[in-house]
């Protein structure tokens, strides 16, 4: 694992603004270096809720291969907008080949599984595309955040998924966690008072 990792967030119109920006919010407190990176030509993406997002840089401008992680918020139209984005499916399946690990979060494991990444992989999603994951052959579970570790001896990469805007938190933190350890992260929870 990177000591110093540094990762990409995706960001495409029709985003769930809360899903990206707590994650990045997270990272940032738990500081871990985090881009915004649009997936169009605009560095300025209009989220979901109308909501407007300056990225950092547009995806075509950007090295992914630089990074150490690819996050995708979910949110619609946000999701398609993202699948749509070729240049990101193709790093997707890079990322998952060599080992590097991907957090998705509400619509957004759908990309995944439909890219074939979920065979088998515990995994969890907003409730409206659990049919996707299942028809996918994904180990659908129902919990906040769920982190998958590769098999032994596997070259796959770590998946880190979670449900939607009201699992924002939990899904920041398990990142957090997979990077800086879990007690990192739960000091990163009490200190925003998620925890107790």
């Amino acid at each position: 694992m990177n000591m110093s990792p540094r990762i990409a967030l995706m960001l495409a119109d029709g985003c769930e603004e809360v899903e990206a920006l707590t994650t990045a919010d997270l990272l940032y407190r738990a500081g871990i270096p985090t881009d915004l990176i649009s997936v169009s030509e605009d560095r300025t993406v209009t989220s979901s809720h109308r909501i407007r997002i300056l990225a950092d840089a547009c995806i075509g401008e950007t090295a992914l291969d630089d990074y150490d992680m690819i996050i995708l918020p979910g949110g619609i139209p946000g999701t398609p907008n993202l699948k749509a984005c070729a240049s990101l499916c193709q790093k997707l399946r890079d990322f998952h080949r060599v080992g590097k690990p991907i957090a998705a979060i509400c619509a957004a494991p759908s990309i995944l599984a439909e890219l074939g990444l979920l065979q088998g992989v515990r995994c969890t999603c907003n409730p409206s595309f659990e049919q996707v994951l299942l028809d996918n052959g994904a180990d659908l579970v129902r919990e906040k955040a769920v982190t998958a570790l590769p098999e032994e001896g596997s070259a796959q990469g770590v998946i880190i998924t979670s449900r939607g805007m009201g699992t924002a938190i939990p899904f920041g933190l398990e990142i957090v966690s997979y990077f800086c350890g879990w007690d990192t992260a739960q000091e990163l929870g009490r200190n925003i008072l998620y925890l107790t």
